[in-house]
């Protein structure tokens, strides 16, 4: 037995070296990533990759080089450069010295030995002077969501097997010159963002209505022609400025209800801007600036939305009287009008003549151009008769065959795309939401709408034996479903008279996240009031934790079995991971998450996860809290956000020297903590289970970024993106010492 023991570890063992060698990354990964250095030629900014010993993963992260890593692969990779391509006006595919990489640098091995990197979910190169077409390859990256490949010198087309990347979903390309067809809007129906501005891009006509998620879309600073496209209708911003588009504004741009920003500036449009382009509901900035729009304003009574803070104008053709509604004067509206024909004294307008000349020219070209056009096209048409007289039994038998398969996939896209990404009504309060940080679903069934007979039904009509707690968020019980699954269900009480459709939208919203450490939320239930309609109880149902909170594993003198330093530090990595995940994954973001150690749950798997987070958008307390100081929304957000820092330094505080901080003042919370900072004071007021179990150098590594977190002033207060990394490092450490033992 004991000669097989020994086999056993000797065959086990050189796997060991191989496998762990790097103890956060497999040896393909490092091998990639080292590889990838070569490829971009020895940058500065990539002088910490040392060699195969170099731990990627728990690198400080910084402006130029950013690696997050999940179960020993690499999903996120930002590289940024110092090379833009900006300064270059024009670009023939020949490397430029000390603007692009060498001529030995070759775009297909590098994007082969990024396609070795398959976890990848975001990858960002921005301004490293990669140059050459963008090989088709690139659609290997299977799990990509982001790519941003910005500010480099790729030319050609944009490959058409991006098209089958299905899970991408914000695609940014600027500052490039790609100066060919398109052929991802068609197909790529997840993007929620597309950029492709400062590109050489010159197709004719476009139609994005088949990426029924996209919410910004910028084409600005390309070579594009024709009318301008057809977009869908849950597009938040649009930018299509210094274009060459021509034609009126489509009336389908006056339906866009979420559209924000609207940049149609610097191109060849005609005729009368729609009145119901200035009244849209969420419009806040509109540049029809350097057009050739021409006629009156003053010939309706145009209305202007409420939320319109930017209106542009200028050097177009129009005449007539200004609109009481784009007075900059009588409102808080900046409204730039000059170089028209106005019958505005001052204010740099043209004489009435100028403008009409100028309208009769450009229809007089017009006619000139729809003559040779239609010339054209007559001896065009000639000729297609001719050739299709010729071969009309071979193409019917294609057409007919290609005609079947296409009905079959166009069939199968439909089928497709409605089982998939959010509603539109989602977004309706939101000003983008990028699901590009969102993680799966982890098999959770989506979230949905319960009625109040089935939560009475899960909950015994809310017994006392379903009875959970009590929180700041109203009563807490436990529930079976029909299917004998468990839940926890929230009762929140509200005394705010909400619309019931803003109230959805907003629950929506919130139900749609999903993190590994978010305890997922499976709906909800919103009881009305029979005599008024009003909202009377709001019910959240959540995935059920059984394992308690975090708190209760913390002391000797609570009922859960007490956590080692070890497992205490991964519980706060999951929750600094899923808090950082709210403020930088949703935009806006979802601060004052009122963070404490018993909103802290562990699964069976002692994984943490975070509940009754984002509870801000639905609490009257702080959904209005700004206003009554006279905030701005923005400095009320920042407010928050440090509100996040300062409660996740509370825990941490918490999680050395035990739950009995609860009550105590911030003073004396400063006090103990300048004690921790000294040896002596460790071992008067640190938790014995930490104290036996915690390395010096992690400890002092924990207390540090503790001291931060509360420090008094917001702006010295670290990111969570600064908390994860100390944490992740002090992790390691523990870790290494752990295995010197």
């Amino acid at each position: 037995m004991e000669n097989y023991s020994l086999f056993f570890i000797l065959l086990w063992l050189p796997w060991s070296f191989f496998i762990l060698g790097d103890s956060q990354l497999l040896n393909s990964q490092t091998q990639a990533l080292l590889q990838l250095k070569k490829h971009l030629e020895y940058p500065k900014q990539l002088d910490i990759w040392k060699d195969r010993r170099t731990m990627f993963c728990f690198l400080p992260p910084s402006s130029k080089v950013n690696i997050s890593c999940e179960f020993h692969s690499v999903t996120e990779l930002k590289i940024m450069g110092d090379k833009p391509s900006i300064e270059v006006t024009d670009f023939h595919g020949f490397p430029i010295p000390n603007q692009t990489l060498s001529v030995s640098f070759s775009m297909d091995s590098f994007v082969t030995t990024l396609t070795r990197l398959t976890s990848l979910k975001v990858l960002s190169l921005v301004s490293l002077g990669i140059w050459g077409p963008l090989p088709n390859k690139i659609h290997r990256l299977s799990s990509l969501e982001c790519l941003d490949l910005s500010s480099n010198f790729l030319f050609g087309s944009i490959p058409p097997k991006v098209s089958t990347m299905v899970k991408i979903q914000t695609l940014v390309l600027d500052d490039n010159f790609f100066n060919d067809t398109v052929h991802v809007f068609d197909f790529t129906s997840n993007l929620t963002s597309l950029s492709l501005k400062n590109n050489k891009l010159k197709q004719g006509p476009l139609d994005f209505t088949s990426l029924t998620h996209l919410k910004v879309l910028d084409l600005s600073g390309n070579r594009l022609y024709s009318h301008l496209p057809t977009i869908p209708k849950g597009l938040i911003m649009v930018s299509l400025n210094r274009n060459s588009f021509n034609g009126e504004i489509p009336t389908q741009y006056t339906l866009l209800t979420h559209l924000q920003h609207l940049d149609i500036s610097f191109n060849n449009l005609i005729g009368i801007p729609p009145a119901s382009l200035f009244s849209l509901p969420n419009i806040s900035s509109l540049n029809l600036a350097s057009n050739k729009l021409s006629g009156s304003l003053g010939y309706y009574n145009l209305t202007c939305g409420n939320n319109l803070e930017f209106v542009d104008i200028s050097d177009n053709r129009l005449t007539g009287s200004l609109p009481s509604c784009l007075n900059s004067e009588l409102g808080n509206k900046v409204v730039n009008f000059s170089g028209n024909c106005l019958s505005i004294d001052h204010h740099h307008q043209h004489p009435l003549s100028y403008c009409r000349d100028e309208v009769h020219k450009d229809q007089s070209t017009q006619n000139a151009n729809g003559l040779g056009v239609s010339i054209s096209l007559i001896v065009g048409i000639v000729v297609i008769i001719v050739l299709l007289g010729i071969a009309f039994v071979i193409i019917c038998r294609h057409y007919c065959h290609r005609r079947i398969s296409e009905q079959h996939l166009l069939h199968k896209s439909v089928h497709e795309n409605s089982a998939t990404g959010f509603s539109s009504e989602v977004l309706n309060n939101a000003r983008y939401i990028s699901e590009t940080t969102k993680l799966g679903t982890q098999g959770l069934p989506p979230c949905r709408s319960f009625t109040l007979e089935e939560l009475n039904e899960a909950t015994n009509n809310f017994d006392n034996s379903a009875f959970l707690g009590e929180g700041s968020y109203g009563k807490l019980y436990k529930g079976r479903m029909e299917g004998g699954s468990q839940v926890a269900i929230r009762c929140l009480p509200t005394t705010k008279k909400y619309w019931i459709r803003n109230l959805k939208l907003r629950l929506d919203m919130l139900a749609k996240i999903r993190h590994p450490h978010l305890v997922a939320i499976l709906g909800h239930c919103i009881e009305v009031k029979q005599d008024d309609g009003c909202v009377n109880r709001v019910f959240l149902v959540y995935e059920y934790i059984p394992n308690g909170n975090f708190r209760s594993y913390l002391s000797e003198n609570c009922v859960g079995e007490v956590l080692n330093w070890s497992e205490r530090l991964a519980v706060l990595i999951g929750v600094c991971k899923a808090v950082q995940f709210l403020h930088t994954g949703v935009i806006p973001g979802f601060f004052h998450n009122r963070l404490k150690t018993n909103n802290i749950l562990l699964n069976e798997h002692r994984m943490a996860k975070l509940n009754d987070y984002g509870l801000s958008i639905i609490s009257e307390e702080t959904n209005n809290n700004y206003k009554v100081k006279g905030e701005d929304p923005k400095s009320w957000q920042m407010t928050r956000l440090e509100d996040d820092v300062y409660s996740f330094g509370l825990i941490l505080l918490e999680t050395m020297i035990g739950p009995s901080l609860a009550a105590k003042k911030e003073g004396t919370l400063r006090d103990e903590l300048a004690c921790l900072s000294k040896r002596e004071g460790r071992g008067r007021l640190m938790n014995p289970v930490v104290s036996a179990t915690a390395s010096q150098e992690s400890i002092s590594i924990v207390i540090s970024i503790t001291n931060k977190c509360i420090f008094p002033e917001l702006w010295s207060r670290p990111s969570f993106e600064d908390i994860l990394w100390n944490l992740q490092y002090a992790a390691q450490v523990q870790d290494q010492i752990a295995n010197k033992d």
